[in-house]
Parts: structure tokens; C-alpha cells; sequence
């Protein structure tokens, strides 16, 4: 121990010593990436019950599986593909129960009601234009752009070439600079 505090061992460490029983390892593993985790499964579906649902759902598939996990790998990676492909099929089945979202055009309070307005927009016209991506390319966006993830990494979420994942990227930029470019220029 360290004047610090203790140290945390890295992911590797932590899976070995689930593998062998540790509980109090995967509480760590956990901890260490479930914020991630819920914001993977939050874009994905939308509803934070739904995310938080699907996010512990990831982490007990993972606990069942750790036997499957290649050292070597990172553990981040490795959860979020499967946070990754179990939302995609929780939004395949649409058994998810629905919630209604707070509207755009509810200002916050400290807002002035004008520019809550034009904030909420532009919110919608990002939303509606990320949507309009195809799948893969939004999932590809919101990974990286959202959630920092590399583009090696986000090949290892998706099971796809590190290229696929840069073209994809490049496309789907386009395709968004394209969709909001009235919103980009200044006016003169």
C-alpha cells in the first residue's frame, strides 16, 4: 500500500481472481465499468430503466462467461460488446416497456425561453439526423464520439475490421455535416 491508498489491479488481475471465486473482484470490475456501460445501453435504447436494466443484465452475462474471456483483451471492450449486442436485440424484440420523454421544448428554468427554444431545435435536428443513419454507422458514431471508444476498439465491440469501423465513421460524418449543414454556417 502506498501513501496514496491502495492500489487497484488492473482488469486482468481482477477477471483471474473472479475466475477463482473473488466476488469482491467483480464488484471492482463493475464499478470500474458500469458508468460506460450505461451510457452504451442508454443510447442504444433510450429509457434509463431500460439501460440500467439491460446494463446489469450485460454485467451478469459477463460474470456467467468469464470463462470465455481471452486474456490479453481488455475487459471494457469486452462488456460493452455484449451491452452492444444485447441491446441491439432488446430493441429487435420491442419487449422494452415504453416512457414518454420530457418534450424538447420544455425550457429549463434558467433558460430564457428563446434560446431553450433554439437549443431544443437543434437537439431534435441532431437527434433526427443521427438517427437517420443507418445502424451500423450511428452504433459506430455514438462509440466514438460519444463514448471516446477507439476505432480498434470499437471493431473489437462490434466484431468488425478496424477499416469497416474508419469508413463507416468517415461516412457517417458525412452524411451528419450533410443533414446539418444549414445549422453550421453563420449567417452573413
Amino acid at each position: 500500500m502506498s501513501e496514496s491508498g491502495p492500489q487497484i489491479p488492473p482488469d486482468s488481475e481482477l477477471v483471474e481472481r473472479v475466475r477463482r471465486g473473488d466476488t469482491a473482484a467483480f464488484d471492482l470490475l463493475v464499478a470500474r465499468h458500469m458508468r460506460r456501460a450505461f451510457s452504451i445501453a442508454y443510447r442504444l435504447l433510450g429509457h434509463r430503466e431500460d439501460a440500467e436494466d439491460l446494463a446489469q443484465d450485460a454485467f451478469l452475462a459477463a460474470l456467467e462467461r468469464i470463462d470465455t474471456f481471452q486474456p490479453g483483451r481488455g475487459f471494457g471492450p469486452w462488456i460493452a460488446r455484449i451491452v452492444v449486442n444485447r441491446g441491439l436485440n432488446a430493441r429487435k424484440a420491442r419487449a422494452l416497456r415504453r416512457t414518454e420523454a420530457i418534450p424538447d421544448d420544455v425550457p429549463a428554468p434558467s433558460t430564457l425561453p428563446d434560446r431553450a427554444a433554439e437549443q431544443a431545435e437543434l437537439r431534435a435536428r441532431c437527434r433526427a439526423a443521427l438517427h437517420a443513419l443507418p445502424e451500423q454507422q450511428r452504433i459506430i458514431t455514438e462509440l466514438f464520439e460519444l463514448e471516446g471508444f477507439t476505432g480498434a476498439e470499437i471493431a473489437e465491440i462490434l466484431e468488425i475490421p478496424a477499416g469497416t469501423v474508419r469508413w463507416q465513421l468517415h461516412e457517417a460524418r458525412k452524411a451528419l455535416r450533410g443533414a446539418l449543414a444549414l445549422y453550421t454556417t453563420k449567417p452573413s
